[in-house]
């Protein structure tokens, strides 16, 4: 067993969907990079590693911006309770317009959270083909007509 109960461990992977929920709706990453610790070690396979929660906040408010609607729902998770983590699915869904089938514009990843303790946690990485999976979901979302909020983000994200 890890350091946490599993009791802990849920309830603050409920927080965590909450806040990315909230995040979402306002807009406001900062809600969500706060649940990380000080020094939080941060994986996005397309971005790079982030070290610390100041550069966890400063890249996920940039690159959401572009995406003021962009939901999160998760497929499936799991509790490590043995390394005190979460590993879960979740969907990246673009905003409308969806495919002509009604669908929304979406890919999946998976994530593993390590919990640090105290409603935070210590770590995240997100495992994903940007190649396969975001890169070309996005250009089908933008030649359907999918907008970003504005035109300068569009550096941010294409990186």
């Amino acid at each position: 067993m890890g350091r946490y109960s599993r009791e802990e461990l849920e309830g603050a992977f409920e927080t965590f969907k909450a806040t990315a929920d909230k995040a979402s709706e306002t807009g406001d990453w900062k809600l969500w990079a706060a649940l990380f610790t000080e020094d939080a070690r941060y994986i996005e396979h397309a971005y790079g590693e982030f070290h610390g929660r100041a550069a966890i906040e400063e890249w996920i408010v940039k690159v959401m911006a572009p995406f003021p609607t962009m939901t999160f729902p998760h497929n499936w998770s799991v509790i490590d309770e043995a390394n005190d983590a979460v590993i879960f699915e979740v969907e990246n869904v673009l905003p409308p317009p969806n495919r002509p089938d009604g669908t929304p514009y979406s890919f999946p990843n998976w994530t593993r959270i390590v919990y640090g303790g105290g409603g935070k946690w210590a770590s995240e990485e997100d495992v994903y083909n940007p190649t396969k999976d975001g890169g070309p979901v996005l250009k089908a979302w933008i030649e359907a007509g999918g907008k970003f909020k504005s035109e300068e983000q569009v550096e941010i994200v294409h990186r």
